[in-house]
């Protein structure tokens, strides 16, 4: 009587002529149609990928051209709010120094008389010295050509040494802060005389007859 061994199972039978392989079960290969839509698939999804690509990049380029058009009005801000900031301060500073102007002309007149002296002569410069931080500049010169803008003619004369409307006399110098005017300044000016010669064409015409007059070839 012969006994079992518990615990091994008998393995079926292998046909004659079989491999081991063949008994193992085969994985199913893709269809001739499978194979061919893959390809399909991925120039669909390639297509798809493009196109989100130039999406992103005509909004990038769109929100690029936003910032730059809202940093040039961020630019052109500035620059209005700096130089209104400039206009308002010398409006301010114009109309606190033109009541000033008397103060300055006292002063003036007393130093071309030899009166700015002693205490009168600090305070007057401390004075000149507030002004001038403040941005107010004095002009006027004689023997400057006299211009409309800036000068005020209270007096005319003729002279016979002039070439051009000239200031030959400053009345009461002009001031100005930053562009603006206060005050013109005030002048005395003369104008060439009526139907003389200027000065340079009669130095000319004394060298040619000191020299003889032109002589001809």
């Amino acid at each position: 009587m012969t006994e079992e061994t518990p615990g091994f199972d008998e393995k079926p039978d292998v046909p004659s002529g079989a491999d081991a392989d063949d008994a193992e079960p085969k994985a199913a290969t893709p269809s001739e149609e499978e194979a061919a839509a893959a390809p399909a698939g991925d120039v669909q999804q390639t297509a798809a990928l493009t196109a989100q690509l130039d999406q992103v990049r005509t909004a990038l380029s769109e929100r690029t051209g936003d910032l730059q058009r809202l940093q040039a009005e961020y630019q052109n801000y500035r620059r209005r709010v700096e130089r209104d900031r400039v206009t308002v301060k010398e409006v301010a500073a114009a109309g606190l120094l033109t009541d000033l102007l008397p103060v300055l002309d006292d002063i003036g007149r007393a130093r071309e008389h030899g009166e700015l002296v002693g205490g009168f002569k600090a305070v007057a410069e401390s004075v000149e010295t507030v002004v001038a931080k403040i941005g107010l500049q004095q002009f006027g010169k004689e023997g400057e050509p006299f211009d409309p803008t800036i000068h005020e003619a209270l007096m005319h004369s003729y002279a016979p040494d002039v070439t051009e409307t000239t200031c030959v006399a400053i009345l009461q110098p002009g001031y100005r802060i930053g562009e603006r005017t206060i005050r013109p300044a005030r002048v005395a000016v003369a104008e060439p005389q009526p139907g003389a010669t200027p000065a340079a064409a009669k130095e000319e015409k004394a060298d040619d007859e000191e020299s003889g007059g032109t002589e001809e070839v």
